[in-house]
């Protein structure tokens, strides 16, 4: 059985029309010869809708209560791409993570995953169905909903790829992949095919929102391949694996910036990042544009540079021109 886990998210999955997509891809997927597993966040602004609405009655819920609120938002998504795979007249199933066999710590809120059982799903799978599981959550040892944290679903995607020794983790958003840096503030950023874990890592931990650390990590412990794609782009996205520079040269992979305060963060992973030459080429580029470093650390894998609040853009557009569009 060739097993491919599927994972989408919230804003793949906020409206009738978005499932009725995506649902559509797992069919094709399925059609393709392969046993699909999907994993599903909850519809956009769901969860802030559940958080608020638990406001109204009390500013300080009771932890295990409060999972079991925000973990319907999963099972909504769950149980509607359900139907819309069957409104397809493709078999499919919808599984919370209790009947996922999903068992988690104790700790409400931001709950690490224990183990998986499989057997459920290889099941339901045999039955030539399509499941589709709801992310974000578990069980713990006292059988209460435990939540994953931000970006839970990420983790479920990953550990279930692992339990169920798939092929391929595919995580859909609505975004084409991973860029050199946002294409928001640089139009001239490009989707990178390929990158490392420990690269994907330390943007996460630059503020980047790529997907949650812990499931990067587990990824990379695992070596479980993830592809980052478009919910709604039949385009290839950003492959993440256990990739290594060939080269003997430095190289910049891609950017990230922080907005803190009065001063605004660089962050450019790559590796050999602590030559001779890259720290002259920042320093040279920020006097160039009129840019104060006020802070810079250099390591071979990452620089992290200060500047004023006003100018962290331009300084990161210049940055980017001279080591990516070169």
């Amino acid at each position: 059985m060739r097993i491919i886990v599927m994972k989408f998210g919230g804003s793949s999955l906020a409206e009738p029309e978005k499932i009725k997509v995506m649902a559509e891809r797992a069919v094709k997927i399925r059609a393709a010869g392969y046993a699909v597993v999907m994993t599903v966040s909850a519809p956009a602004d769901i969860t802030d809708d559940l958080i608020t609405l638990s406001k109204l009655l009390t500013l300080k819920p009771e932890p295990r209560e409060y999972d079991a609120l925000l973990s319907t938002g999963e099972n909504l998504s769950a149980s509607l791409m359900a139907m819309a795979i069957r409104g397809r007249n493709v078999k499919a199933v919808s599984l919370s993570g209790a009947q996922t066999g999903i068992r988690t710590t104790l700790r409400h809120g931001d709950a690490d995953i224990i183990s998986i059982n499989p057997a459920r799903i290889l099941r339901e799978l045999k039955k030539n169905k399509i499941v589709v599981v709801a992310g974000f959550q578990g069980v713990n040892k006292a059988e209460d909903i435990a939540t994953l944290g931000r970006g839970g679903s990420d983790l479920t995607a990953v550990t279930l790829t692992h339990a169920l020794r798939a092929g391929m983790c595919e995580l859909y958003t609505d975004v084409k992949g991973i860029y050199t840096a946002n294409p928001a503030v640089v139009p001239q950023a490009k989707k990178i095919k390929r990158i490392s874990y420990t690269a994907l890592m330390a943007l996460a931990r630059s503020g980047t929102e790529v997907r949650q650390l812990r499931a990067i990590a587990y990824a990379k412990k695992h070596r479980i391949p993830l592809h980052l794609r478009s919910s709604f782009e039949n385009t290839e996205g950003t492959m993440v694996g256990d990739f290594k520079s060939a080269g003997i040269k430095p190289e910049v992979t891609c950017f990230s910036i922080q907005k803190l305060g009065d001063s605004a963060w660089i962050h450019i992973i790559g590796s050999k990042l602590d030559a001779l030459r890259i720290k002259e080429t920042v320093r040279e580029t920020s006097a160039a544009n009129g840019c104060l470093l006020m802070k810079e650390t250099y390591t071979p894998k990452k620089i992290s540079l200060s500047t004023a609040f006003r100018d962290g853009e331009r300084l990161l557009k210049a940055l980017h021109k001279i080591f990516i569009q070169k």
